[in-house]
């Protein structure tokens, strides 16, 4: 792959846009038609495919929580040990007022919300919000679908 190849694939990662790639990595093209004609084609470059699927993954695997930190987050919130940074405004006397940063703990609202989709998870809680402890049988959401999924890769990654 050349400098200009890997060039238009790192631009193309920022926003996936071949057009404005093309552009950035070969400045002197000034139609918009060429730019993106090119860039579909080099798209269609088995090195430079290949280098933006590497890219991608890496930057899935280092930017998406994967089940088991969506399970110790959710859990955290339900015991009330995750901070969340809110802006306060408070008055300082004459009319006047000033906001501040503070961090606060989930109110019950937030440690409920995660409570319950801990509880889809363990499958102790229907679709409907019956509580079925003791049945364990999966849910149909997404989410928990996946984080069960998810899970179950790892137990067996672990062993």
């Amino acid at each position: 792959m050349t400098d200009k190849q890997k060039r238009f694939a790192d631009e193309y990662l920022i926003d996936c846009n071949a057009t404005r790639a093309y552009r950035a990595a070969y400045p002197h093209i000034r139609s918009d038609v060429t730019a993106a004609t090119n860039g579909g084609r080099l798209l269609r470059n088995a090195q430079v495919k290949a280098y933006i699927e590497e890219q991608q993954e890496k930057l899935r695997s280092e930017k998406v929580a994967d089940a088991r930190e969506v399970l110790e987050y959710f859990t955290a919130v339900v015991r009330g040990e995750s901070l969340s940074e809110i802006v306060v405004v408070e008055g300082t006397g004459e009319g006047c007022s000033e906001a501040r940063r503070m961090e606060k703990a989930p109110d019950e609202k937030e440690r409920l919300k995660a409570a319950e989709y801990l509880a889809k998870f363990h499958g102790i809680l229907s679709p409907g919000g019956a509580l079925q402890y003791g049945t364990n049988k999966p849910e149909d959401d997404p989410l928990t679908r996946s984080l069960r999924e998810e899970a179950e890769r790892l137990d067996h990654a672990d062993q």
